[in-house]
């Protein structure tokens, strides 16, 4: 499957366009709605979360319930359209102030170099994580596609600002056990400090980024390639984590921390068992070989920087005078980690998804999930 996104942060609607998605899948509206409103979650988001309730409308490639194996479209509207009609109206020219401070560390400034525009407004609009709920919705779909091959997807976050989780089971992290925390931190204390590092950057007008953590279960081993860089899912996946607005870094299992110990230590020992196949005791790699899924969990990290809009806002300079000056400050959150850990949901699911289409057929679902149980009968006796 691909995808395409269009729209504003406070346009009218927001789209997406999904292309080779396979017929036969069952679609639960009540599971994509779900997903959207699980995004808009989090300790530290903004006032706009209490009015945008995001529910998908689905304009073509769903029939009965089920996909047809048609381009899908849907879109999601904004309920704040009115207040921005004017001014970004897309063919009348309107009087209205130019945006001409850029925030630092944001795309302001690029974007309007770049595009040659006159001012920082329309680079806002896209740049905007707004967008990921276009991409939520791709990833809601995926998921339900996963769901029956037996493919779980759940994530949590790991640490915000100086508090993090020293120890966790991943077999334990379950997203009913994440969405039950406000930072969607499993350990009911770390969460408390948690708020806690949220609300100190609040009183300061500023803001703060963390840590997160996807665990994908049940993947076959084999999935993706090793005889083409861009047929490896782990880069696939690391490239669709890195394009999240604000992600800075990416990890698989140990990641960073394999640097410190030997080969001997970091390298997961090969079992096999009867009615089980191939396993390993430990799983530094993330479930990972070679640019292919080796039958273990698969363990991705991210961290995500502080947000660059602040209530309080950086030095900048004026683009249109060139002198000194405070950087423009636009409605948004404190801090938005658990929501990009459920955006990260989405893409990685997406990315799974469709490194299992490419192995095991695109178009027809009931191919698809035949020749996926085959192929899993298969390596369990191998």
């Amino acid at each position: 499957m691909r995808y395409f996104t269009a729209g504003n942060s406070h346009g009218k609607e927001i789209v997406v366009i999904i292309d080779d998605f396979p017929s036969g899948v069952k679609v639960s509206l009540e599971f994509i709605n779900n997903e959207l409103h699980r995004r808009s979650m989090g300790y530290g988001r903004g006032e706009r979360m209490k009015i945008q309730k995001d529910d998908a409308c689905f304009i073509s490639g769903i029939r009965g319930g089920t996909t047809t194996g048609s381009p899908i479209c849907a879109k999601l509207k904004n309920p704040e359209w009115e207040k921005w009609s004017t001014v970004l109206d897309p063919f009348r020219k309107v009087a209205v102030e130019n945006v001409m401070m850029p925030r630092p560390g944001h795309a302001d400034l690029p974007g309007m170099l770049k595009y040659g525009l006159n001012d920082i407004r329309d680079v806002i609009e896209r740049a905007s994580a707004r967008e990921t709920a276009c991409r939520v919705l791709a990833g809601a779909l995926a998921k339900l596609g996963l769901q029956e091959l037996d493919i779980q997807i759940s994530s949590h976050v790991v640490q915000i600002g100086t508090v993090s989780v020293e120890s966790y089971d991943p077999d334990s992290i379950s997203n009913e056990l994440s969405d039950a925390s406000p930072t969607r931190c499993i350990n009911r204390e770390v969460t408390l400090m948690m708020i806690d590092e949220i609300e100190k950057a609040k009183m300061k007008g500023d803001s703060i980024g963390g840590i997160f953590e996807v665990i994908i279960r049940n993947v076959v081993a084999g999935v993706g390639s090793y005889v083409q860089w861009d047929r490896k899912i782990d880069a696939g996946i690391a490239r669709a984590i890195m394009s999240i607005q604000g992600i800075k870094g990416v990890e698989f299992g140990l990641g960073f921390g394999s640097a410190k110990i030997l080969g001997s230590d970091y390298h997961d020992q090969i079992r096999w068992r009867e009615n089980i196949g191939y396993f390993r005791d430990s799983n530094n790699a993330g479930g990972f070989e070679g640019g292919m899924t080796n039958g273990e969990h698969l363990v991705v990290k991210a961290v995500m920087k502080p947000i660059p809009t602040l209530s309080k806002p950086l030095e900048s300079v004026n683009v249109s005078t060139h002198l000194k000056a405070k950087a423009h400050a636009e409605r948004s959150d404190i801090c938005a980690v658990p929501a990009a850990a459920v955006v990260a949901e989405a893409v990685v699911s997406i990315e799974v998804f469709n490194a299992i289409q490419e192995m095991f057929g695109k178009d027809n679902f009931d191919i698809l999930k035949n020749s996926y149980a085959c192929y899993r009968s298969a390596i369990t006796k191998k």
